[in-house]
């Protein structure tokens, strides 16, 4: 691009920008020969259009003239110089040319194609050098002049959900993908499978009869756990996160990922407070009943054998978050900045009931409000590529039928949630049920419930009801109600290592 150009729209904004004392990330000429790429050749087009829109431009007129070339190529129309001067300010003057001759210098004073993807993105990284500048001044103009019903941790809130959107914008769309680079990422799955211990593409929960099944925890999987209350769906997903955590090898990360079995572990506990979920999973590890620890009914071995544990289990990744009615929009905030500051693994939701949309039309209709809250969810697990565990509750109608393992549509608001879900887990106690039919004692029917009570004492079943990968049915497990921990049924060399 000429100097003279360049000189020409200097001038026009120098009155502009008179009072700034320091001018805002631009790059005038990138723009000049991105637009002059454009007009010579509208092929250059698709190599920006799934990123570059006209919002950023820094110039005014620029952002007009994309915005246009925009409109003419996505119709299937020419967009040069011509076929745009119905469409821009051309007889304005601009200096002492008219626009339509600055369009007509941009295209003939283009020199390549080749470079218009780097020139976009030079534009749009230039741009959110511009919006975080705006935020900064924001963030401090709202500070200082803050109403008095605004909290400082409102603020803070809105300001971290500022960045967060402005962070997603700040890498580039994908578009299509190759097919040959998606069989390579294929094969890369399968290689690292076979070079785990436990031949596992996804990644280990840790109860072996159910990864036989699953295959492990796939990676950008959206997985719905689902019980009635009582069902121990809560210390199942207590059990998943710790035993994955605890496996986790950090050093991995910089030798050979595919040899670490473990993995970060992010938790949002909408239910419980840090500390029940902390007592939950110490209880489950020393063996230790969780009420007696609450009640301080322990004795000194029992405390010393907490202590011992505690020092083991310090330093495992597991972090979480108690913040209740937390919204799909904070979640996912909160869920990246996990992300980029300790390499997220798994996230696990207890439980998508108690969250809450983002909007206010959604919170009018529930069933609305779970849908953005599911489909919110899955494109996080994409996003992140991170398989996220979310809990569900289960309806009522499950309590009237004489089989009470639950089916799909006993989800609450089931529709979305069975639709976006790509795995979906039901715990089922049958012992639970049990406990509440016991007949008189000295007839024949307490003595048929006694030996179905000592069949069903301490066995789980998990309901695999969906998989998007594999198949489904019913993976039978043990239940020690005591310490909430399940494990494998058959073997029990497969018990999780526990803390003594």
């Amino acid at each position: 691009m000429s100097e003279a150009t360049v000189h020409t729209l200097n001038e026009i904004r120098s009155e502009k920008n008179a009072v700034s004392y320091r001018q805002p990330p631009h790059n005038i000429e990138a723009e000049q020969a991105l637009l002059g790429a454009l007009l010579i050749n509208n092929d250059a087009f698709d190599r920006v259009s799934d990123f570059l829109k006209p919002l950023h431009f820094f110039e005014a007129l620029h952002a007009r003239i994309y915005e246009v070339i925009s409109n003419l190529v996505s119709a299937g129309k020419l967009a040069n110089p011509i076929t745009l001067k119905p469409f821009i300010p051309a007889d304005e003057k601009i200096g002492d040319i008219t626009v339509f001759n600055y369009v007509v210098r941009l295209a003939t004073e283009a020199v390549t194609v080749i470079n218009a993807a780097d020139y976009g993105r030079i534009i749009h990284d230039l741009y959110t050098r511009r919006s975080l500048i705006s935020l900064g001044e924001d963030i401090v103009n709202i500070a200082y002049d803050a109403p008095v019903d605004l909290a400082p941790g409102k603020q803070i809130e809105d300001a971290e959900q500022r960045l967060f959107q402005l962070a997603e914008t700040g890498h580039y769309g994908g578009g299509f993908e190759n097919f040959n680079e998606a069989l390579t990422k294929a094969i890369d799955m399968a290689g690292a499978a076979y070079k785990r211990s436990s031949k596992l593409s996804g990644i280990p929960t840790g109860i072996h009869t159910l990864d036989e099944r699953m295959g492990g925890l796939q990676r950008s999987d959206l997985i719905i756990l689902a019980g009635r209350p009582g069902m121990g769906k809560t210390s199942l997903a207590t059990n998943i996160a710790f035993n994955i955590a605890v496996a986790y090898k950090a050093e991995s990360r910089l030798d050979d990922a595919a040899e670490n079995e473990g993995g970060v572990i992010g938790f949002f506990s909408l239910e419980m407070s840090s500390e029940q979920l902390a007592t939950r999973i110490i209880a489950e590890q020393a063996e230790i009943s969780s009420s007696r620890i609450r009640r301080g009914d322990i004795t000194e071995d029992d405390f010393n054998k907490l202590m011992r544990g505690m020092y083991k289990m310090q330093q495992i990744p597991l972090y979480i978050d108690q913040t209740g009615g937390i919204s799909i929009a904070q979640l996912a905030a909160r869920a990246r900045r996990l992300k980029r500051q300790r390499n997220l693994d798994v996230l696990v939701i207890d439980y998508v009931q108690l969250m809450s949309g983002s909007s206010r039309r959604g919170s009018e209709n529930r069933v609305q409000e779970i849908t953005e809250i599911t489909t919110g969810l899955k494109s996080l697990a994409k996003e992140l590529n991170v398989p996220i565990i979310a809990l569900s509750q289960l309806s009522r109608q499950v309590e009237a039928r004489e089989d009470k393992r639950p089916q799909l549509s006993d989800l609450r608001e089931s529709g979305s949630i069975e639709q976006d879900a790509d795995v979906v887990l039901f715990v089922y106690r049958e012992e639970y049920y049990m406990q509440n039919k016991k007949p008189r004692e000295g007839t024949p029917e307490h003595e048929k419930w006694q030996t179905d009570m000592e069949n069903a004492f301490g066995k789980a079943e998990v309901i695999i009801a969906k998989q998007r990968h594999g198949p489904t049915g019913t993976v039978k497990l043990v239940f020690q109600s005591e310490f909430t921990r399940f494990s494998d049924l058959a073997d029990e060399t497969h018990l999780p290592e526990r803390y003594k």
